[in-house]
Order: C-alpha cells, then structure tokens, then sequence
C-alpha cells in the first residue's frame, strides 16, 4: 500500500482493526512529524500489517467518540 492510502482522517469511520490502542492506517493530522513515523513494526508506513501500534493520546478518546 502507498502512503495516501495509509493516511486515514482522524474522524473517519472505525476500521475493523481499530482499537484503543492502535488504528489502522494511520491517524496523525501531519504524519511527516509523528515522533514514531518510519519506526518498524509501529508505524503503520512501516508495518507489514499496516497497523499503528502508538497512535496519538487523544485516540482513546476519539475511539470511544467514534465507537458509541
């Protein structure tokens, strides 16, 4: 997958593996200063399985707002 199909808008629907502590894709509004981008096996951009294991702290918040 190329980057742009990676970048997934912070209140876009929830993907089927989303959860509180990781997304799909990845959910940064500026990814090009994510403090984890680029890192393996945590930053979706680098991920086999396109997941972001760190995303940022507001997302547990924004899981809930999205998942209720």
């Amino acid at each position: 997958m190329n980057k742009k199909d990676l970048s997934i808008p912070f209140t876009a629907s929830l993907h089927s593996q989303d959860t509180e502590l990781q997304t799909y894709g990845c959910r940064a509004n500026n990814p090009d200063i994510c403090g984890n981008n680029g890192l393996p096996n945590v930053c979706a951009f680098s991920s086999e399985d396109c997941i972001c294991k760190k995303p940022s702290r507001t997302w547990k918040k924004q899981y809930a707002k999205l998942k209720g």
